[in-house]
């Protein structure tokens, strides 16, 4: 709720949603994803989920041994910071304890299929009318209403749709979809920036409807603006920058080198440092237009140079000319690099329930250079029901009675 002083004397700038409770009624990506931004925040999230299973996401991972233990990688990814509660909701007692939960809680995220909840008789109109002042937020593959409301909405299913397949990739090649979920990640982004904005109105109390495929489809407005504004539809350009050139990927000696020369500086600057005045007074490459038509042509006389030296090195000397450039680097290489290790970008968490240690990925975000961060591992599946249900008043024998009955 909100506080008496919204400075306190101790408040930690990197937790501005400390004494925000949040009930995670999520799974797998999308949802999960959203409520792990509000933990780093300072949020108190509580994840419900069903006895004996738990989010899907503590069965998927690379490493089948998690997956057995029911803490998944997928799970690890992105619940740190959480407590974990069971709570059967299709049994009368599990709906009750939820909304005696909702009624101190500030926030409710769920992404089942539209109407699910309702059907449980935990639908936001019932849980408003407990607590009036709850932020619900449901995120669905399509939205709460519309032709396509009870698709199932899997991230590549909705990458496919937004049309983000029909531009990745190279010109006349099949589709791809981008190698991360993105459809879900963007979605759950979203919902915490939608849930982060309704906790600040002077009157507290919504229902979010967030669309994964809306969600999508707002942060491609660039390349839908062509077409919107334009009429030119957006295709596939493989690394190539549509809107300029040289800007793209090219061929170094290691492997692949990004170099973003947009402005006509720069690429007057990388073509000097690469010793090639000489293309500088060719008429094929004199406008940025001519280069975006002659693409090609210019991307081969630029690689005979480009082609003599690791990526790495060029990266370093263009950028100190001016010239927006890096390597194309793996996964493992930039997690490594001191970029990232020093900035306190990753986290180790210890957990006791798997006695072994878990890196994950924080927030990007920091605030008064600190980054925001949660102290505890990923919670074992209902590991917290006792306490977190003790202290709305249920008692040990009840604890035991729901236990013995499947509720928790």
């Amino acid at each position: 709720m909100i506080p008496d002083d919204p400075n306190p004397a101790d408040f930690d700038p990197s937790k501005p949603l400390s004494g925000i409770r949040v009930l995670d009624l999520t799974n797998v990506l999308s949802g999960p994803f959203a409520c792990h931004q509000l933990a780093h925040l300072g949020a108190d999230v509580i994840k419900i989920e069903r006895p004996g299973s738990g989010d899907l996401a503590r069965q998927l991972g690379a490493d089948p041994d998690l997956n057995a233990k029911n803490m998944g990688v997928s799970f690890l990814a992105q619940n740190a910071g959480k407590a974990s509660v069971c709570l059967n909701l299709k049994d009368a007692r599990g709906v009750e304890l939820l909304k005696r939960l909702a009624a101190e809680a500030d926030v409710l995220v769920e992404n089942y299929r539209p109407g699910v909840m309702e059907r449980l008789g935990v639908g936001a109109e019932t849980l408003r009318a407990v607590n009036p002042q709850l932020i619900y937020c449901a995120i669905s593959g399509f939205g709460q209403d519309g032709p396509w409301k009870d698709r199932p909405a899997y991230d590549q299913i909705v990458q496919g749709l937004a049309g983000v397949m029909s531009v990745t990739g190279a010109p006349d090649g099949d589709p791809l979809r981008v190698g991360f979920p993105i459809a879900d990640t963007v979605g759950g982004l979203t919902a915490a920036f939608a849930i982060t904005a309704a906790l600040n109105a002077p009157k507290r109390g919504c229902v979010i409807d967030v669309s994964m495929l809306e969600a999508t489809l707002s942060t491609m407005a660039w390349a839908i603006s062509n077409f919107l504004i334009a009429g030119v539809a957006p295709q596939q350009f493989g690394n190539e920058n549509p809107t300029s050139a040289p800007s793209g990927a090219f061929r170094a000696a290691d492997g692949f080198l990004n170099i973003a020369a947009n402005k006509d500086q720069q690429w007057t600057a990388l073509a000097q440092h690469l010793g090639r005045d000489d293309l500088l007074i060719r008429p094929d490459f004199a406008t940025r237009e001519d280069r975006k038509r002659n693409r090609l042509v210019l991307r081969a006389e630029l690689e005979t140079v480009l082609v003599t030296r690791p990526a790495a090195d060029w990266a370093r000397e263009l950028n100190d000319v001016g010239v927006p450039a890096g390597a194309i680097m793996t996964v493992p290489d930039i997690l490594s690099h001191s970029q990232i290790t020093e900035r306190g970008f990753l986290a180790t968490y210890q957990s006791d329930s798997l006695d072994m240690p878990i890196r994950a990925v924080r927030t990007g975000i920091k605030m008064n250079d600190a980054a925001p961060h949660v102290a505890d591992a990923p919670p074992a599946l209902g590991a917290d029901t006792a306490r977190i249900l003790g202290a709305i008043g249920v008692s040990e024998a009840d604890l035991k009675d729901l236990k013995a009955g499947g509720v928790i």
